[in-house]
Formats: structure tokens, sequence, C-alpha cells
């Protein structure tokens, strides 16, 4: 039988044979990277974190996926650096996450990230002095109060968006990057977004997009440098999350809850330099390949315009 398969293979033209041949591989690419989603998003083992050391540092852990990383790293045993700009509201974080994981040892850092951040790193590096940091998590960022033209955007959100989103990461991350590389092992993690990688543009929130498409490309070359030191970097990129930033309340199974997100998150450390943790995210990410960027840049434009006249309406009557 397989005799005359071969025989009838060896009577097609060779376009033909060349057509198949294109076909089958590209068949097989797709069954391996359908496979490797599944094994990645589903069967992979999670790392054990505390390997990389007993301490974890978060910037802007008081609300959102911040907080959730908190909590989460400290149920997995991580002793905790919590680094914000409100001290009240850390205060609150860290009683809450003692008062449920009694033995994690917890340091506070009052930090404004959209003010002197010399001073803060100072504090930083005072704090860290002397101990493992294993886990670094740039939470950190900020973004539009809502939608708006660039011509829109005045000084003190164009100053903030550059100076939290990308100075504010960079400078933490030269921070604590020493200790790690003297004891050859630590993750990193950037969030990103995917304003700058999911979809082709994000018309209306221009600067942020383009900050964290500079979290991305940070990201993935330090990831380059150090891999051989044992540092693994890694660039998260998360699409809509139920948080006060992306001014969505209820969670739904595209949109997860902070904990549901930074419970993926986790799982996601220590492996490739970007990843999209929440599979449902990916498989967002995955139909948007498949259109048109121009497709996308058409649904995109009109959802924002929406979301600027909203904001207008409201702070319009503010002032009334």
């Amino acid at each position: 039988m397989s005799q005359c398969i071969l025989d009838h293979f060896k009577h097609q033209p060779l376009w033909l044979l060349a057509l198949f041949s294109l076909g089958a591989i590209s068949v097989l690419k797709s069954s391996l990277a359908l496979l490797n989603w599944i094994y990645v998003s589903f069967l992979r083992p999670s790392k054990n974190l505390k390997k990389y050391g007993s301490w974890a540092l978060i910037t802007g852990p008081t609300d959102g996926i911040g907080k959730a990383f908190a909590f989460e790293l400290a149920k997995k045993g991580l002793n905790l650096i919590l680094v914000g700009r409100n001290p009240e509201k850390l205060k609150e974080v860290s009683d809450a996450i003692q008062a449920k994981f009694g033995k994690v040892q917890i340091k506070n850092v009052v930090m404004d990230f959209s003010g002197d951040l010399d001073e803060g790193i100072r504090k930083i590096k005072e704090a860290i002095e002397g101990l493992d940091v294993g886990v670094l998590i740039n939470n950190v960022g900020v973004s539009y109060p809502y939608a708006r033209y660039f011509h829109e955007v005045d000084e003190d959100l164009l100053r903030n968006l550059i100076k939290v989103n990308v100075e504010g990461t960079t400078k933490v991350t030269q921070a604590v990057l020493p200790g790690m590389l003297a004891r050859k092992k630590g993750a990193i993690v950037n969030i990103g977004s995917g304003a700058a990688n999911v979809i082709p543009s994000d018309p209306l929130y221009a600067v942020y997009a383009a900050t964290k498409a500079y979290i991305d490309q940070f990201s993935k070359s330090i990831h380059v440098e150090y891999k051989k030191s044992g540092i693994d970097v890694q660039c998260q990129v998360p699409l809509y999350v139920a948080t006060k930033m992306a001014s969505i309340r209820k969670s739904s199974f595209f949109v997860p809850s902070t904990t549901g997100y930074a419970r993926a998150a986790l799982r996601a450390i220590g492996y490739e330099p970007r990843s999209t943790p929440y599979w449902p995210h990916s498989v967002l990410w995955a139909l948007a390949n498949t259109l048109p960027d121009s497709a996308i840049d058409a649904w995109r434009l009109p959802f924002n315009l929406k979301i600027r006249k909203r904001g207008q309406l409201k702070d319009a009557k503010k002032t009334t």
C-alpha cells in the first residue's frame, strides 16, 4: 500500500509536491504551536519563587494588580517590600497580609513615583540592603484619566506618564539588579499592556501605549543581557483586568479579577521573556492577529472616542 502511495507521488508535477510539502509543514507548525499553548496554559508547572530569594519587592502594591501580587507572593511564603506613595494604604495592606499570613515579614517604603525619584530610589536601596531580594514586580503605572487626543494631553499628565511608567520602572530595576547579579539569581517582572503589543495602535492613549512599548523592549533586551547570569526577566502583557485604572468593576471570563490575574501571573514567572499569563487573554491576542491592522484601528478609534466623550461629560459636571 505504501509503495502505491510513493508511486503515485512520483508521477505528480513538482509544483504540486512542493505545495503539498508547504501545506504539511504549515499544519505541523500550527499543531506544535497549539500543543505548546496547551502545555504553557494548563500543564506547565510553576517555579518555586523562593529559590530566587526570600524577599520580593512590589511597586504600586496598595491597589489593583499590585495588591493582588502582594497577597499571592505572601501566600507562597515570600517576605515583602512594598513600595507606594501612600503610607496609610501601605500600612493597611501590610497589616491585612500579616493578619492572613502571620510569619511574613514586610517592609514599607514610601515613594511617590511622580515626585523625587532619586530620593525614592535611595529609600529602596536602604530598605533592601542585606536582603536577598529574589523577585521584583515593577507594577506601578499610570494611564490617562480618560481617552484624549495627543494635543489634549496637558504637561502634568505627559510628565507623569513618562516619569512613572518609564523612568520609575527603569530606576527601580537598576537599584535591585546589582544584588541579583551578586547572588546570580533573580526574577524581574515588568507589567506591560495589550495597548502596546496586542493591538496595532491605541488612538487617544498614544503616550500611555508608547510607555508600555518601552517596557516591552526594555524587558526583552535586559532578558538577553542577564539570562546567563541566572536572572529571568519577563514583560507580562495583560489585556483588560477588573481594576480602577481600567474603570472595570466586575470581572468576567475575558476580564479577570486582580487575584485571578495575579495567580496566573505567578505561574508564568521565570519562563519566556514576554508572557500573557491569563490564558483567555492569549486567545484574544491570537484572534486579533487574524485581523488586518486597519480593521482593529477602525474599531478602536470610535471605541476610545466614546470613552473620551463620557470623560468630558464628567468633567463638565464637576465644573458646574
